[in-house]
Formats: C-alpha cells, sequence, structure tokens
C-alpha cells in the first residue's frame, strides 16, 4: 500500500509505502505526460533508485536531494502506517 507524500510545482507525485517485510520502504515518483507517466522507485534507507523512466539526469539529482531531505519523515511516517495496519 502507498500513502501520498508531496505534489511537487511541475505534478510530480511522491508515495510512500509502509515499511515492508524487510524492513525497507519503497518511494515511487511519478510525473504526469501526455501519453502516461515518468516514474522513478528508491528504496530506503539504502537511497537505492530503480526504474527510472523519462526523468532526466537534472530531475534525478533534484529527487535524490528531495528524498534524502525528507527520509527521516518519510520513514516515520511509514512506520506509524505500518503499526496502524499491523
Amino acid at each position: 500500500m502507498f500513502y501520498d507524500y508531496a505534489e511537487l510545482e511541475d505534478g510530480t507525485q511522491i508515495a510512500y509505502s509502509n515499511v515492508l517485510d524487510d524492513g525497507v520502504v519503497e518511494v515511487s515518483i511519478e510525473r504526469p505526460i501526455e501519453l502516461g507517466f515518468d516514474s522513478a522507485r528508491c528504496v530506503l534507507p539504502a537511497f537505492e533508485w530503480s526504474d527510472i523512466e523519462g526523468f532526466t539526469d537534472d530531475d534525478m539529482a533534484y529527487l535524490d536531494t528531495f528524498v534524502h531531505n525528507n527520509a527521516p519523515l518519510i520513514l516515520r511516517l511509514a512506520r506509524e502506517a505500518s503499526k496502524n495496519h499491523a
């Protein structure tokens, strides 16, 4: 299950999962485009990016900084969500 976290000025949506069985939290990023979405995934706390489609290197640098700056809050919210759905 994913929970909305933020919407950036360009419509990019950032969402996070509850804490998964292996102790990680997945961050999903999608930006609407004409025929679908640009997308990327990041696994916390390792900050491992995958499934990057449509984002430029500059976009990814910004998103990486955003996720790093917001990781403590995202992780806390994910832990709370996991407790509520246990």
